[in-house]
């Protein structure tokens, strides 16, 4: 990629471009958790998970990708770096909500130089917010033919005051950022390690407050958005409806805990009516690819995150949208370390999509 508007060092990175070979730590600020996730390079041009765990975050600390208090998330990150003896430094991290946007365009075909010039203005008509207020970065993604003069541009804007509370953050904790991502791009480089090339999917991953869609297409993202839906409101119409902590109600959510008919049948009715609302939006990011590629049917669902591990999940949305559904496991063709319990693994595995993405991140440390 080339030089772009970020702080030095800094960039947002898509699947497929970057050529350098060493990792960072990958680093998942949620609303609900913070995921990290350390992997290193194999002599057999492989790699291997070597850390990975979570911790729950207060309530509100973070809301819609914004930091709302700084001290208290990184109070979680730096005891889960500490608990997991993690040494390394420099992470990567990823971004989403309403101050990022990311906008294919298609633009005339220019050389690099020309480009980057012409980017800044091209940008301004797509973006709401202040072109001085973004850090701005782009991705000529080459599908320019014999025949077209154009190609399509995968522009992402990410608002600064945003991106800089997390800087500083992380810096009062002494790690420092070398990556910003944006979620659906980390999410594609997660799956783009453990999955064969050749078919259409959508990728949904399924947080406390939000639902990431990517639609992959001949192994390029198609159609990235977020959805300000997710599983917390689940969570906390079990809790309601049968008076219940929030623990307790997580564990329902989940299928973890044996209930009496009655209790069953209204945790099923509000995840219904709920994954109904879900699957709705869904259907809007087929319809919108379908409608643009008729004749690239999209072959399977893939889902991740939290949200993913809701007791029946996967069967719903085969039965509803009438396609293949399996639930994300990032480790799956990874080495893992022996010092990793398998067991705990495969339990936090959906809900490590996104970190494992970044953990992948090739950069220069």
């Amino acid at each position: 990629m080339g030089k772009f508007n970020l702080p030095e060092k800094l960039k947002i990175s898509l699947p497929g471009f970057a050529k350098q070979h060493k990792l960072a730590l990958g680093l998942d600020i949620g609303s609900y958790s913070v995921k990290v996730c350390e992997i290193i390079p194999t002599s057999a041009n492989g790699h291997q998970v070597i850390k990975t765990g979570s911790a729950k975050l207060p309530d509100g600390a973070v809301e819609d990708g914004v930091l709302q208090d700084p001290e208290a998330v990184a109070a979680v990150i730096d005891a889960l770096c500490k608990n997991l003896k993690i040494k390394q430094k420099k992470v990567a991290i990823s971004m989403s909500g309403y101050s990022v946007i990311v906008k294919k365009i298609n633009l005339a075909v220019m050389e690099e130089k020309e480009l980057a010039e012409h980017i800044h203005s091209e940008a301004e008509q797509y973006i709401p917010f202040d072109i001085n207020d973004v850090y701005l970065d782009y991705q000529d993604l080459k599908t320019n033919t014999e025949n077209s003069e154009f190609t399509d541009i995968m522009l992402v804007a990410a608002k600064k005051d945003v991106i800089n509370a997390y800087l500083e953050m992380l810096t009062s904790i002494g790690l420092q950022a070398v990556v910003v991502d944006v979620d659906a791009f980390a999410l594609e480089n997660s799956f783009e390690n453990q999955i064969s090339g050749g078919q259409n999917f959508i990728l949904i991953d399924i947080g406390a407050s939000k639902i990431s869609i990517n639609i992959i297409a001949h192994g390029a993202s198609i159609l990235a958005r977020d959805v300000v839906m997710g599983s917390r409101q689940i969570t906390e119409q079990i809790q309601e409806k049968l008076s219940i902590e929030t623990e307790e109600a997580e564990s329902l959510k989940i299928g973890g805990k044996k209930t009496e008919e009655e209790e069953r049948k209204a945790i099923e009715k509000i995840v219904v009516n709920n994954c109904s609302q879900w699957i709705l939006e869904i259907k809007k990011a087929i319809d919108f690819y379908a409608s643009n590629y008729p004749e690239d049917k999209i072959s399977r669902i893939i889902l991740s995150g939290g949200g993913s591990k809701i007791k029946g999940l996967d069967k719903f949305l085969n039965k509803e949208l009438n396609m293949e559904t399996e639930i994300f496991n990032p480790f799956a063709k990874t080495e893992v370390s022996a010092k990793i319990d398998q067991d705990y693994l495969a339990y936090i595995a959906p809900e490590m999509a996104i970190a494992a993405g970044l953990a992948l991140r090739p950069v220069t440390l």
